[in-house]
């Protein structure tokens, strides 16, 4: 009987202790996943990708360097 009841209070810890850790390792919220994801995609964010993608306003010359062999 006694072993029994000692499985019982082991088993009872393990379930709170695995409940307890689920709880912390939640998920994020999903709207505010959804609202960084269309941050992400925002004009603002983008600009610095989009700015180094950009020739220089003074470079449209149309000489690439290229020597045309």
């Amino acid at each position: 009987m006694t072993p029994l009841i000692v499985a019982v209070v082991v088993a009872v810890v393990l379930v709170v202790v695995v409940a307890v850790l689920a709880r912390r390792h939640q998920r994020p919220d999903d709207i505010a996943s959804f609202r960084r994801q269309i941050d992400a995609l925002s004009p603002e964010s983008r600009r610095q990708t989009t700015d180094r993608m950009n020739p220089p306003a003074g470079s449209t010359s149309g000489d690439d360097g290229d020597d045309g062999t």
